[in-house]
Order: structure tokens, then C-alpha cells, then sequence
């Protein structure tokens, strides 16, 4: 079983959680594959250069000169440092991109109704099988940044962390029996996201389309489901979603979807 596990940027902030975290990372058993977000660096950096950061709706607006520096903090500084302290705790990690070995391939979203920037969307059917498949026969762990590389002209994309894991896990679906986990600062889904205790233990597709009815999920936990939910779609395993801290725990202890 070949497990992709994303790691969310409040972990990736936080320098005593992300370093236990890889160390539990690092002790998985078998094949695996890290992708992980940006966090708040990426704007502390930004900031410190006079570039402020842009949202709508909650979503990073990257303008030319926010993706030279979402680039070097994803794709570099986080990449680099995540690849360093896996090697140090025995991971024969290598950082990537979406760009290195045409990994994955983005067209840039729609300007219309939301011009979000330079924004990539990833085609499935490009995925870069070889190159995956290769580094990873090798015994190599890939470790991925949510940059990609638009088809049409070559350039690089900033690409949702959550469809960048979404993306490798359904591309390696067709060579390996995958399981995508994503690994985040709470236990799972929340009936009530003030109450840690209220972990969702399972979720099938008409489920969460009455939870994000009632409100119940919302923000960033809906392209996290909507991603899950098509990666089952197309052969995924199984996909579960967990505390950062559970993820060399049998069965993550969080939330499991499940097909109808």
C-alpha cells in the first residue's frame, strides 16, 4: 500500500509539531509520499518584502510577483527543510515540485466569474506516472510542493495543497494500491469545530452533501471532502482525514470517507 499524506499549514507553522510529525512520518512502513502546504510563511514573507497578501473568499490571489515568492517559500525554504529533516530522521527523501519531470501539469483556472491569478487546476491525464513511478521504485520518498506547471506555456502555477495530495494519490492509483491521508491540526471532521471530541468517524458522499447543507462543513474543510470524495471516485482506496499527530496510529483515529 503506497500511502500520499498531506500536511496542513498550521503543522507546517509550527516547528515542535512539524518536527514530531516527520519523525512519525518518517517511521511509516512501505512507500510513501509527502505534500505538503505553505502556512502563514509565505505571507510573513511576502509582507516583509512589501508584497501584501490578497484573498477572496478565503483563497490566496497570486499576482506575478506573490508567485515568485509563494515559489521560493513552497518549492524552496519549506521544501528543502522538510527534505533535510527527513533524511535526518532516516527518510530517503526528495523534494519536488509539480514542474520537476513534468509531475503534475495545471491549465490556469478561469479569470471568470474570479480571476484568482496564476492558479493552476491539475489535468489527471498528464500526471507524471514515469516520474513518480520511477523515484519511487528506487526507495525514494517523495516529498511535493503545491506548485505546478501550466501545459500551455510552461509557467508555474500556485495549485491547492489538498488537490496537489488528491492529484498524486489518483495518479498513482493506476501502478499502486494508494491511500490518501490528510493530516491536519484537529482530529477529523468536526460535528462542532469548538469540540475536539466531536470527530465524524465516517462520511459517504450523501452525508457530507447534508453536512455542507446544514453548515456544518464549510471553508477549508470543503476542498478537503470534495477532493477525498474524487479520489475515491477514481481508485483511490480509501481516504482519511487526522490529527497530525495520529498518523503512525493504526486507523488514524479521525475520519474515514466512504463510497455510498
Amino acid at each position: 500500500m503506497l500511502k500520499v499524506v498531506k500536511i496542513g499549514g498550521n503543522v507546517v507553522d509550527n516547528s515542535e509539531k512539524l518536527d514530531r510529525f516527520l519523525q512519525d512520518f518518517a517511521s511509516l512502513e512501505g512507500p510513501k509520499v509527502l505534500v505538503h502546504g505553505g502556512g502563514k510563511i509565505a505571507t510573513t514573507i511576502g509582507k516583509a518584502l512589501g508584497i501584501e497578501t490578497q484573498m477572496i473568499g478565503g483563497r490566496r490571489v497570486t499576482d506575478a510577483e506573490t508567485l515568485k515568492v509563494v515559489t521560493m517559500v513552497y518549492a524552496g525554504l519549506i521544501n528543502k527543510t522538510i527534505v533535510a529533516k527527513l533524511r535526518t530522521a532516516g527518510c530517503n527523501a526528495v523534494g519536488l515540485c509539480g514542474a520537476d519531470g513534468g509531475l503534475i501539469v495545471s491549465r490556469r483556472r478561469n479569470p471568470k466569474p474570479v480571476d484568482y491569478g496564476f492558479v493552476g487546476d491539475p489535468e489527471l491525464k498528464r500526471f507524471g506516472t514515469a516520474t513518480a513511478k520511477t523515484l519511487i521504485d528506487a526507495g525514494y520518498t517523495l516529498v511535493v510542493a503545491p506548485i505546478t506547471v501550466d501545459g500551455a506555456d510552461g509557467s508555474l502555477l500556485n495549485t491547492n495543497a489538498d488537490t496537489v495530495a488528491r492529484t498524486m494519490a489518483v495518479g498513482l492509483s493506476g501502478t499502486f494500491e494508494t491511500e490518501l491521508v490528510y493530516c491536519f491540526e484537529k482530529r477529523g471532521v468536526l460535528m462542532d469545530v469548538d469540540d475536539d471530541r466531536s470527530v465524524i468517524p465516517e462520511i459517504t458522499p450523501a452525508r457530507f452533501a447534508q453536512l455542507r447543507a446544514d453548515g456544518i462543513v464549510a471553508d477549508g474543510m470543503l476542498p478537503k471532502l470534495e477532493n477525498a470524495f474524487d479520489a475515491i471516485e477514481h481508485g483511490v482506496r480509501s481516504v482519511a482525514i487526522c490529527s497530525a499527530d495520529a498518523v503512525a496510529e493504526k486507523g488514524y483515529g479521525g475520519t474515514t470517507l466512504k463510497a455510498d
